[in-house]
């Protein structure tokens, strides 16, 4: 319930403020709006501006529209052609268009912002072990590290106040090409040391979300505590109980979370069958050991071990909170990196760098709207943010039906002084439909693939 009512007014808000730009543009280049609609399906309000407009919300928030007074779609009266769309000159009518996304990344600048001055717990910037052979392995980073600095290369190395502010800057620099650079030390006053991570060397061609693993730097740093179990898995016939600090397995250290993690995911023979491994734990101040056997379980088209537990505490947290001035920068600032990082991704596809498997769909933009509002919200705004940079940027996109393919008409025109004719202009249209479906449909079968797998 929580995931589709965070979807729906996700949707609802996102459309309504892309709308609201071309509506309000309209009005002030001196255009008659005759309609103003979100949403399809039954109307469950409608009522009358004092403009003259007509205000409709439909059942299903799954779209909306701007109607405005145009002679290409019903004749107007003479005396009104001064307001209809159509007789507009070139430049009020690209502002009309250009309005509705550009309202979406306004809207994604306040969001952002709210979420800086509200404040945002985050985790420390304390690394959990690397596995071996990741990129974070070879330039001899390991667990318990506190990063206080990164740089690009190239750049001036800036303080690192949390991990998720790291990782971001990972992304960042792992998608366009940069080496990076990290100082950390063993605790966050302490003289730190360099690490260089070539980035540069990464292919980014799979999935964003391995990325990270690629890199060797997937969470922050939490205890190998055992917390909630399921009854009647691995884990719990095993005799592990929730609280249980793992020391060892198979008497090799355990360091944080994580790495118990990866040692058992790796806990599989040739055959793809469990492998028992003796775990040595410290349960009410006592120590003991018990035999551990993780079965095998799908995880998309690999097998991976489980012991049917939750295994880490939560790692440590601080708060990331700004003022006014430095809230509204950084809000600028966040929303012009996932701009830039959007279209270069969608660059990346476009040339084979990057794989389709980016492309999400209905599904799971409901799915992760579920799991942000569950999370609070300051969580919630910050998916709102992400998802209005989104839809700000595609809709710019230079694909015939979206309001970047009108802004190409309208600088095709500007430059040659003559608008598209009626013929080529239904072909485009029905191009950049098609490319749209085929996109959706992508999109689609990646969301339930993520589902089945």
């Amino acid at each position: 319930m929580l995931t589709a009512l965070a979807f729906v007014c996700a949707l609802a808000l996102l459309i309504a403020v892309h709308e609201w730009g071309h509506y309000r543009m309209a009005l002030a280049c001196g255009v008659r709006v005759l309609r103003f609609s979100i949403g399809f399906g039954p109307t469950l309000l409608r009522w009358q501006g004092r403009s003259g407009t007509e205000f409709v919300l439909g059942l299903l928030p799954l779209g909306g529209y701007v109607r405005m007074l145009d002679e290409r779609e019903a004749e107007v009266p003479e005396q009104e052609r001064h307001l209809a769309f159509n007789t507009q000159p070139l430049r009020a009518r690209a502002a009309i268009v250009a309005a509705g996304p550009l309202a979406n990344l306004l809207l994604a600048v306040l969001l952002y912002a709210s979420v800086a001055w509200i404040g945002l717990p985050q985790a420390r910037p304390v690394l959990s072990g690397p596995a071996a052979g990741t990129l974070a392995a070879q330039a001899g980073l390991h667990s318990g590290l506190w990063v206080q600095r990164l740089a690009p290369a190239g750049e001036e190395p800036r303080e690192v106040v949390s991990f998720d502010q790291m990782s971001w800057e990972l992304t960042q620099a792992a998608l366009a090409g940069q080496d990076l650079s990290l100082w950390a030390a063993a605790a966050p006053d302490a003289p730190a040391s360099e690490y260089r991570l070539p980035l540069s060397e990464l292919e980014p061609a799979g999935a964003a979300d391995q990325l990270f693993s690629r890199i060797g730097i997937v969470a922050p740093w939490s205890a190998p505590v055992i917390g909630n179990l399921v009854e009647g898995e691995a884990g719990a016939r095993a005799g592990l109980m929730r609280g249980d600090l793992v020391l060892a397995v198979n008497a090799q250290p355990v360091q944080d979370a994580q790495q118990l993690r990866q040692l058992i995911r790796d806990s599989l023979d040739a055959e793809g069958k469990g492998l028992a491994a003796r775990w040595l734990l410290e349960r009410a101040g006592r120590q003991l050991e018990l035999t551990v056997r993780p079965e095998p379980k799908g995880e998309g088209a690999a097998r991976v071990g489980r012991i049917g537990a939750y295994v880490g505490a939560p790692p440590e947290t601080v708060i990331v909170q700004q003022d006014l001035l430095g809230g509204l920068a950084q809000g600028l600032r966040r929303t012009g990196e996932v701009a830039a990082m959007t279209l270069g991704m969608i660059g990346r596809m476009v040339v084979g760098l990057a794989s389709l498997d980016n492309l999400s769909g209905p599904i799971s933009i409901a799915e992760y709207a579920g799991k942000s509002a569950s999370l609070g919200p300051v969580a919630y705004l910050a998916f709102l943010a992400l998802i209005s940079v989104s839809l700000g940027v595609l809709n710019l996109l230079p694909i015939p039906v979206l309001d970047g393919g009108h802004l190409l008409y309208y600088l095709i025109e500007g430059v040659t002084g003559h608008s598209i004719s009626g013929p080529w202009l239904e072909r485009l249209q029905r191009a950049g439909m098609a490319i749209l479906l085929a996109l959706m449909s992508v999109a689609v079968f990646n969301d339930i693939a993520r589902l089945l797998g």
